[in-house]
C-alpha cells in the first residue's frame, strides 16, 4: 500500500550510498542574525501587510542564504501577495505557497533543502532556576 508523501516508500533494506547522515550540502544558519537585503521596489505601493511579509522574509535565518535571483523571486512575488491581501482567492495562495516552499518558508521546506536553522538559547531570567538544577532536585 503506498503511503502519502514524496514518491514510493522505501524499501526495508534499503543501502544507500548517501545515507541519511548525508551532511555534504546541509546549510548551517542562525536566527537573528541581520542580512544585507534589498529594499522592496515600489514597497509605498503596496499595502501594509504586503511589506510586513516582505520584511519577514528578510529577516528571516534563510535570508542568509539568498542569492541575487531569489531575492528576485521575491519581488516578482510581491505583486501577487499584494492581490492576495486585497482579493484572496485559492489561486493565488497556491502560487505564494509553492514560491515560498521554494525559498524554505516552512520547517518541512526547509528539511529539503538541507536548511538548519540554529536557535540561540534563551536566557533564563534571574531567580529561575535552571532545568538541570530543577532535575537534579528531583531526582535527588
Amino acid at each position: 500500500m503506498a503511503v502519502r508523501g514524496r514518491g514510493p516508500a522505501p524499501k526495508e533494506n534499503r543501502r544507500r550510498r548517501n545515507a541519511d547522515t548525508y551532511e555534504g550540502h546541509q546549510v548551517t544558519v542562525a536566527e537573528g542574525v541581520p542580512v544585507d537585503s534589498p529594499v522592496l521596489p515600489g514597497a509605498r505601493e503596496y499595502l501594509k501587510r504586503t511589506r510586513d511579509w516582505y520584511d519577514a522574509w528578510r529577516s528571516s535565518p534563510q535570508a542568509q542564504t539568498f542569492t541575487v535571483t531569489d531575492w528576485q523571486r521575491l519581488h516578482m512575488l510581491a505583486p501577487i501577495v499584494d492581490r492576495y491581501f486585497r482579493e484572496p482567492t485559492t489561486a493565488l495562495m497556491a502560487e505564494i505557497r509553492l514560491n515560498e516552499s521554494l525559498l524554505g518558508a516552512t520547517h518541512a521546506d526547509r528539511l529539503r533543502a538541507r536548511i538548519k536553522v540554529e536557535v540561540a538559547p534563551k536566557e533564563v531570567p534571574e531567580g529561575v532556576p535552571s532545568i538541570d538544577e530543577y532535575r537534579r532536585r528531583l531526582t535527588g
